[in-house]
């Protein structure tokens, strides 16, 4: 039985393994603050999508009832009759909503008959729950949807 000249062992050696794991802690260095920041855009895109939702519910009412829900009505108006003035004459049965949705941060949508900047305000206030605000923090309003 013969036996090669040179036989070499299989496997990695040391500085091969060392430039693998630098290679996967550059991709990570890399990718891992995208993918982080990922769900605080979904949170923004998906709060978007709500006040255009509700946005349009407000208006069909308005379509049906010739008028805005009060503020004091608020939005509780789009999923039960309202029982305060003004009457909703033709109110639709079932409601223009399934049910209120919350922002992504778990705060009710703010709801303003008449608007400062139009017939009525449709906005969340951000992540902080408060007034401005930048980043996720930022308040998010119906009137600055496409």
């Amino acid at each position: 039985m013969k036996h090669p000249k040179h036989l070499r062992e299989q496997g990695f050696t040391l500085i091969e393994i060392m430039v693998v794991v630098v290679i996967l802690a550059i991709l990570g260095a890399l990718v891992v603050p995208k993918i982080m920041s990922r769900p605080d855009e979904a949170r923004v895109v998906a709060a978007r999508q709500d006040l255009g939702a509700v946005s349009q519910a407000l208006k069909l009412y308005r379509l049906d009832n010739h008028r805005y829900p009060s503020t004091e009505q608020g939005l509780d108006a789009l999923i039960r009759r309202p029982t305060t003035q003004p009457v909703a004459v033709n109110w639709r049965t079932g409601g223009y909503l399934e049910k209120l949705p919350r922002d992504p941060w778990g705060t009710p949508y703010q709801y303003l008959q008449p608007g400062q900047r139009s017939e009525f305000d449709l906005f969340s206030l951000g992540a902080d729950g408060q007034p401005g605000g930048a980043g996720t923090d930022a308040d998010l309003s119906a009137n600055d949807l496409p």
